[in-house]
């Protein structure tokens, strides 16, 4: 699977008034490991299609880390899902705790923005298969979600 990971120190400036990092400065972070991820995999541009499941756990404070794990989840054509999990860290100590997970949906670009199509995961072990099946699962119900009022057929 494509894996990224990134560092981040919080300073001052992307915390709110309680020294907590602003979640849209975490989602940034996000977003740009996860399209990292996601170019990494196809060797293409990509851009973010969709975000899903961001839940905000506990609070990463001015002076502490930030590590974000960017993975490739599933692939389908010309899109794929990118599982982000971000950590909070005390550098002092060592001690990390869960701060966000989240998925998102990356569609593969040429240099014309037309979608191209995604090389699919290579389905060598058991948790690659398991991630791709639910990802796939995922896919389904999200576009059921989505879909216009009436166009269902009933």
């Amino acid at each position: 699977m494509s894996v990224t990971q990134m560092t981040e120190y919080v300073l001052p400036q992307h915390a709110n008034a309680l020294g907590n990092v602003f979640g849209g400065q975490i989602m940034a972070w996000i977003d740009l490991c996860a399209a990292i991820t996601a170019q990494r995999h196809t060797s293409e541009m990509c851009v973010t299609a969709f975000v899903d499941d961001l839940k905000f756990k506990n609070p990463v404070k001015i002076g502490e880390v930030v590590r974000l794990t960017a993975t490739v989840s599933a692939t389908f054509r010309t899109s794929m899902e990118i599982e982000v999990d971000v950590q909070g860290e005390d550098a002092r100590s060592g001690r990390t705790w869960p701060c966000v997970h989240a998925r998102l949906t990356f569609v593969a670009i040429d240099a014309h923005g037309k979608s191209v199509t995604v090389p699919p995961l290579l389905l060598e072990t058991e948790e690659v298969k398991t991630s791709q099946i639910a990802g796939e699962e995922r896919r389904k119900a999200r576009l059921r979600a989505n879909e216009p009022l009436g166009s269902s057929g009933t």
